[in-house]
């Protein structure tokens, strides 16, 4: 039992997990069939929930070792192989020492940095530095996802990071590996739908026909409204009509707004009402508002004015128009170009079909409060 049931980060159990079941079926089901998967959607949606929480059921847990591997971050091979390699070690910590043996006795590129204590405690004593040949070391992991004593499934969270890293062929590298790996398959998760699309859909990449397609959506609004009155009514709690649909709207059904704002409401009131919901927003605005001004002060004065002009329109299209530039007293459409891609870059704004928005809808929220 934990205090708040609107978990905002990581995964717990099913008990706080909102619905998925259709997700949960098919996405198991094409892993346990042996299928590699591009697992696609805005960012805040709950991918790496749904993963977790697939994990977490009981077929995937007796039969299969499972990594969760977040590259969000990385900026080159060397990145990745050490996120994976650290991962990898973290989750099989809970299995002792010799779960780890084994793993060592493959990466050998690895194993100096790796120490165990009189208990068989493992400690991950390795920095990206000392990743000295991570093509070398991404061979060795492969081969021990090959020999493991179960099969694998091994998630890539955030995988279109790959395509910007310095080094040559490093989709085409790892396509190698995947394809050699019989014992493993692999979720290829991802936020950016174009580049994600583009991955795994065009002739000419190396990705091309080797997964299947899911793309994730929000959450039924029935289904959260169902989910958040059953933790208000277990609680002791009430949390009136329409508060959920309010929330739900403001962002667009996705999952980390709703968490967010309900866990803000749970936490505050045992009798949460409609109005309650912007003031619940203001205040998580307002813990965030510093952060919100160093990134505007880190941006120049365009990329900064077509920041805000995004997000005073909400949903903004046809921003190199004369009528937005205008409207919003930008300098010309080709320093409008400019500063989206800039800006896109940053992952400060998306852009799908025509359609840009501020990425953070907190931030958004707080630019047409200025």
């Amino acid at each position: 039992m934990i205090d708040n049931p609107f978990i905002t980060f990581g995964y717990e159990s099913a008990e706080y997990f909102c619905d998925r079941k259709n997700e949960t079926h098919e996405l198991t089901t094409l892993l346990t069939n042996g299928n590699h998967v591009a697992l696609i959607s805005p960012r805040r949606m709950g991918k790496t929930g749904l993963l977790n929480h697939c994990f977490a059921q009981t077929n995937i847990q007796q039969k299969y070792y499972t990594f969760l591997i977040d590259i969000y971050a990385t900026k080159n091979l060397q990145d990745l192989v050490f996120r994976m390699g650290r991962s990898i070690v973290t989750r099989l910590k809970p299995r002792g020492q010799e779960a780890i043996d084994r793993f060592l006795k493959f990466v050998t590129s690895l194993r100096t940095g790796i120490s165990f204590d009189g208990q068989g405690n493992a400690s991950w004593n390795i920095g990206v530095g000392d990743i000295k040949s991570p093509s070398f070391t991404l061979e060795e992991i492969f081969n021990y996802l090959k020999a493991a004593d179960r099969h694998c499934i091994v998630a890539i969270d955030e995988f279109q990071a790959i395509a910007n890293y310095p080094e040559q062929n490093v989709e085409a590298l790892f396509r190698t590996y995947v394809q050699d790996c019989r014992n493993a398959v692999f979720v290829f998760s991802g936020s950016q739908k174009r580049m994600m699309s583009e991955m795994f859909s065009s002739p000419a990449r190396p990705f091309y026909q080797s997964t299947s397609f899911m793309f994730l959506k929000p959450v039924a609004l029935p289904a959260y409204e169902s989910f958040a009155s059953r933790h208000f009514e277990k609680a002791g709690k009430q949390i009136d009509d329409g508060v959920v649909k309010a929330i739900y709207e403001r962002f667009d059904g996705t999952t980390w707004y709703l968490q967010k704002v309900l866990n803000q409401l749970f936490a505050s009131s045992d009798h949460v009402t409609v109005d309650a919901v912007d003031k619940a927003v203001t205040q998580i605005i307002l813990q965030n508002e510093e952060a919100y001004k160093d990134t505007l002060f880190q941006l120049t004065i365009k990329q900064r004015d077509l920041l805000v002009a995004i997000g005073q329109e909400g949903k903004a299209r046809q921003m190199t128009g004369m009528e937005f530039v205008r409207r919003h007293h930008l300098s010309s459409s080709s320093s409008v170009q400019k500063a989206a891609q800039i800006l896109e870059d940053k992952q400060l704004i998306t852009h799908q079909q025509g359609v840009y928005e501020v990425y953070d809808k907190f931030m958004a929220e707080w630019l047409r409060m200025e």
